[in-house]
Formats: C-alpha cells, sequence, structure tokens
C-alpha cells in the first residue's frame, strides 16, 4: 500500500542505486487540477486520494504542474493508474489519458491496462536538470483515474518513499469526524454550549449526502415530541435557497420550517429533491453556519487515517489532507463519529455490526431468517437537461449494455439508481461507484445513439453524474441499546428517549426485473416500507458500548438493520447532532463520559432538548 507524501509537490527520493535519481509527483498535489477532480473514497483501500477525469463523455482540462528535475538524464516514466472497467472484462479502456512533460505527450496512453491498482510503465525521456512542466491529458472524460506518477532514472522500480510528519493540530474538548448534517449539528451544537470543537471533513465541502457532490435532499421531519426545539439547527444549517428570503419575511411568526413549507406551496418548482442542481444544496450556508462559531475549527479534505487509545478510551485521531498529504493529530476528551461508515470507531476497536441479523437473534418480522452481507446500497444519481440544439454522446462498449425491451425514457436517475448491495460499501466502494458509473453511461449512449427514442433524445444533454457515492449503509457502531424493529412498532418507551425518527421502516432491495434483466449486476433498487407512528429513540444508541468516549451520531448510530430503515434520513441524523453537542457539553462540565450523562446527568440533558441549540434560544 502507497504511503502518502509531504509537500512539496515533487520529491527526489533515495534510488536503490546510488547515482539514481527518482522524483515522485502524487496527482492530488497537483498545483491546478484543471478539470480533474479529487477523489479519495477508496484510499483505505488503495492508499490514496487520486485524480479523476469525470467530463461525462467529454474530456477534462489538463491537470498541471511543475516539477524539478534533479539531474539531468534519461527518465522512464511510470504512472500509477489501472483500466477501472477491466473488472468487468469489458471491451476497451474508457478511462484513457496521457502524460505531458514540457508540453509535449508522451506516446504511452495509461489506464489501459490491468484491473487493480498498479504503476504503469510509459516512456523514457531526456530531460535537463531544473524546472519542468507535467501536465495530465484527459483523452475520452469518461474517469481516467491517476494516482502518482514517478520519474526514475533507476533501472528498478525499487525505491523509498518518505513518511509524512505528524503535526499536531491541538487539543479539544470534543472531535468531531464526519461534516454531513449530523458532523455539522453536532459541531455546532456543542461550540454553542460552550465546547472546543474540532470538525474533521474528508471532503472540500460540508454536508455530506446533502452536499453538491451527492445531492441528496432532507427528509425526515424535525420539531417533534417530547422536544420540539430538537431540529433548529437542522433548520439553519439546511438549504434555505435565496429564492425564498423574500416570502420567509413575510410570515416571521411561523417557524423558518413552516415559512419554507408556505414558499414550496407557492413555489413547488422550488422544493428541494433528489439529483437537482447544486445551488439546491447550499454548501456555503452550512459552511457560513459552522465557521461563525467562535468555539469550532473547521479541518476540510481530512481523512482519519488512525486512532490513538488508552485503554478503552481514544486520545486523539489522526487525520490526512486528501490534497497535500499532511496528517495532523487531534487531541480529545471525546470524540464523535459522524462518518457513516463507522470510521472512527472502527479504527478505535468499536464494537460494530454489518448486514442483516437474523429473525432468530433479533425476532423482528422484517429480518431475513439466516443473517447475511446484504446491505441497502450506494445511489449514483444523475441528471439531464434540454438544450437548444442537439448534441452527441459517445458509444459505450464498456458499459452496461441496454435495449428496448429494458429501457425508458427519463431526465433524471433518483435514490433508485443504487448498486453495490451485494458487496461491502466501505471496503469495494470504488467498484460500487463505478458500477453506477457503467450503469448510467450505458444507459444515455444507448438512448442517445441506437433507440427508438433517439429523435427525442438529440437535444438532451447530461449535465450532472454523482461521482461522490450516496451511501445508506455500512457499520452501524454498538451501543448500550440496540434499536430494533419492535421499539419502533410497540412504541417501546425508554427513559431516555430524544430525537423521534418520522420515516417509515425504508428498506431498500435490488429490484427484481433489473436482477433479471441484469442478473449479478443491479442497478435498480426497491423500497419496502413499513409505516410506522414517529418514536423517540434512546439517547443510549449515540455513544458506543465499549469505547467509553466514543459517541455517533447519523446512520452509524447502534441498530439493527431493520431500524436502520427509519433513522437514517438526514433531518433525523441532524437532530442526533443536536443532541450529541448537548451530551458533550455536560460530559465537559461534569467531568463525565456518555454513560455517564446516562446514569448522572439525563435530567439536565432533559432541559438541554426542552430549550434547544439554536441561535434565538441561547442566552
Amino acid at each position: 500500500m502507497k504511503s502518502k507524501l509531504l509537500l512539496p509537490v515533487t520529491l527526489a527520493l533515495a534510488a536503490s542505486a546510488a547515482s539514481a535519481h527518482n522524483v515522485l509527483v502524487e496527482a492530488e498535489n497537483f498545483q491546478q487540477l484543471g478539470g480533474w477532480v479529487i477523489d479519495q473514497q477508496a484510499m483505505d483501500q488503495m492508499g490514496s486520494p487520486f485524480l479523476l477525469a469525470h467530463g461525462l463523455g467529454v474530456p477534462v482540462a489538463d491537470a498541471t504542474t511543475t516539477i524539478t528535475i534533479p539531474a539531468s538524464g534519461k527518465y522512464r516514466v511510470l504512472v500509477r493508474t489501472r483500466d477501472w472497467v477491466a473488472p468487468w472484462k469489458a471491451t476497451g479502456a474508457p478511462g484513457k489519458f496521457q502524460v505531458k512533460i514540457n508540453g509535449r505527450a508522451l506516446r504511452t496512453v495509461f489506464g489501459t491496462e490491468g484491473a487493480a491498482w498498479h504503476w504503469q510503465a510509459g516512456d523514457t525521456v531526456e530531460l535537463s536538470a531544473g524546472k519542468a512542466t507535467l501536465a495530465l491529458h484527459d483523452l475520452t472524460g469518461f474517469d481516467g483515474r491517476c494516482d502518482a506518477i514517478l520519474l526514475t532514472t533507476a533501472p528498478t522500480d525499487d525505491f523509498c518513499r518518505n513518511t509524512p510528519e505528524l503535526e499536531d493540530a491541538g487539543e479539544f474538548d470534543l472531535v468531531v469526524v464526519g461534516g454531513g448534517m449530523a458532523g455539522c449539528c453536532a459541531a455546532v451544537s456543542a461550540a454553542r454550549l460552550g465546547c472546543k470543537v474540532a470538525l474533521v471533513h474528508d471532503r472540500p465541502v460540508l454536508g455530506g449526502n446533502n452536499s453538491s457532490e451527492s445531492r441528496v435532499g432532507l427528509s425526515g421531519l424535525i420539531h417533534q415530541q417530547p422536544y420540539p426545539r430538537l431540529g433548529d439547527l437542522v433548520d439553519e444549517i439546511g438549504p434555505i435557497g435565496h429564492w425564498n428570503l423574500y416570502e420567509a419575511k413575510r410570515a416571521p411568526d411561523l417557524p423558518r420550517s413552516k415559512r419554507i413549507m408556505a414558499v414550496i406551496e407557492k413555489h413547488p418548482e422550488k422544493k428541494q429533491h433528489n439529483a437537482g442542481p447544486s445551488t439546491n444544496y447550499e454548501d456555503e450556508q452550512k459552511l457560513r453556519v459552522v465557521q461563525a462559531e467562535p468555539n469550532l475549527r473547521l479541518f476540510l479534505s481530512t481523512h482519519a487515517v488512525r486512532a490513538e487509545k488508552t485503554g478503552n478510551r481514544i486520545t486523539a485521531v489522526v487525520g490526512r489532507n486528501i490534497v497535500t498529504g499532511r496528517e495532523q493529530r487531534f487531541r480529545g476528551q471525546l470524540f464523535a463519529d459522524c462518518t457513516g461508515d463507522g470510521c472512527v470507531g472502527s479504527l478505535a476497536g468499536a464494537d460494530f455490526r454489518v448486514g442483516r441479523e437474523a429473525q432468530s437473534e433479533t425476532g423482528e418480522s422484517l429480518a431475513p431468517e439466516k443473517a447475511d452481507r446484504l446491505m441497502m446500497g450506494v445511489s449514483v444519481q444523475w441528471y439531464a437537461e434540454e438544450a437548444e440544439k442537439p448534441s452527441r454522446f459517445p458509444d459505450c462498449p464498456w458499459a452496461l449494455q441496454f435495449n428496448e425491451k429494458i429501457v425508458k425514457p427519463m431526465m433524471r436517475g433518483d435514490w433508485d439508481w443504487e448498486t453495490g448491495m451485494n458487496l461491502d460499501s466501505v471496503a469495494d466502494i470504488e467498484q460500487i461507484r463505478d458500477h453506477g458509473l457503467r450503469a448510467v453511461f450505458g444507459y444515455w449512449s444507448f438512448m442517445k445513439n441506437r433507440s427508438t427514442w433517439k429523435d427525442t433524445f438529440a437535444n438532451r444533454r447530461l449535465v450532472w453524474v454523482a461521482y461522490i457515492g450516496g451511501k445508506r449503509e455500512s457499520r452501524r457502531l454498538l451501543g448500550d441499546v440496540i434499536l430494533c424493529q419492535q421499539d419502533v412498532d410497540e412504541q417501546r418507551p425508554y427513559p431516555d428517549a430524544c430525537v423521534t425518527t418520522t420515516w417509515g421502516l425504508d428498506l431498500h432491495y435490488p429490484h427484481p426485473e433489473n436482477s433479471k434483466q441484469f442478473p449479478g449486476q443491479e442497478f435498480r433498487s426497491i423500497a419496502k416500507i413499513k409505516k410506522t407512528k414517529p418514536y423517540p429513540i434512546p439517547y443510549r444508541c449515540l455513544y458506543s458500548r465499549n469505547i467509553e468516549n466514543l459517541m455517533m451520531a447519523g446512520r452509524d448510530i447502534s441498530v439493527t438493520h431493520v431500524a436502520l430503515g427509519t433513522i437514517r434520513v438526514q433531518r433525523t441524523t441532524g437532530m442526533m447532532g443536536e443532541v450529541l453537542g448537548m451530551a458533550a457539553s455536560l460530559c465537559t462540565k461534569h467531568n463525565t463520559i456518555p454513560r455517564g450523562v446516562y446514569q448522572s446527568h439525563l435530567d439536565e440533558l432533559k432541559s438541554l432538548m426542552q430549550r434547544g441549540v439554536g441561535k434565538q434560544d441561547l442566552p
């Protein structure tokens, strides 16, 4: 596995031969990314973030940087890359690109071989000592990928790599990892209640699934009994859109969410939905609220890679910047895993579960007879627009192949363009996402070029396809209470009831018809929803049972697979974050752990939940 390196972008490394020279360039360190984007989703598996040429069939602009050649000579060029459709033994290699040195393209075309990440050998070039320019030149727009480039005068590939130095980011009362709705709400809630907070997020924008990168609309109701003030912060952080400010000001007596709904009733075209324009998700609104808190420090583009422990307590989380490769240690008294994947919990050795429990284990009527690894999948959403003039879309022989019997015209791929249910959404995320891309591009190629609707589609243009997958399920960290179906169905009371979930028991499965059409390669899902009444889940689902200073908010809380169906929507997970911040403030105030809040300070937590942490409610 490839270790990451510190700046500067080019590093002359020690070679196996004393007279040899190596220059290693991390692709994500390029000074100008052009049209390439950074993808870190699989860095725990393949060792690194990488650059992705996500151009929807149109080659993207070159990524460029300046390097330093340590000595004149002949340099072999190797590129760490792969042919991303090779796992399916597909025809053709869509992710083709070239490397340019000083403006001249090498003859080798990269991204054309190998299902696994590897060093693909390229040309040997004569280079003079001093500055040189390096560029990645995309040839297809179909998700070519480059992790790193090595220029070496050594006859073999045996070379050393530097290990990043570890910087100290400071000590905090609470370190929140994951900047989706749950993490943003947890960080702001704790900060407003006096905690010193670090919010660590592995993407350049906040919001998680509700960001412009994944584009999943907010679902679930807020402002519910028994704590109707829970949700104030969700409202504050969630997308509002400048289009409704004027109307909202005309009804100042209503809670903000009701004002927004009043606007939507007048202007239904403004309603936020999945797979919409990027402005619908208002990344900047989340950023404004987070950055306004003086007690909160934000660390974007930072992926948690290690957890340090003493006994059963986390003492620090180490994060690696996905652009620079620098590592930072975040020391803390409390840690909140809001990653969705339970990343911090997994690194720290927290108890967790994946897949479906057996009926004999949980007694749930919706559970299968035998336990298995089936998960709800990952959505790769997309949408198109009607343009003023016709446009072309390339043939994609390497994508999924469609015919008239298995397609219908559509302009948007919603939540049900979902794949990876029979895979591991952590370990197999690159393959899962890539299969989603094969489905979208295969559909679009067929509709534009060979279908009976091609005249209708002549002016239709594919505008956006997600390259950050929208996940529903992976690890579930186990707490003192594991919420199950019977709790919700029977409305079982708990003394520490807090966040009220209003979504049904919504479980996704591979679409049976899609499974027949694409056996073993499904990319569409169905949702089976059992209606429920609003139910307040217990606070004890929000902290780890065996790591005493670890809390969690989001889809990785302590629930069964079945119960996950009702708690995983983002307004609900945002309220979990609000409660987490409140509990963290009590841990800090009373020098206790999250379990201690339940044991000794539950009434105080209830008082905070009754008051809320909306800006208007603070002293």
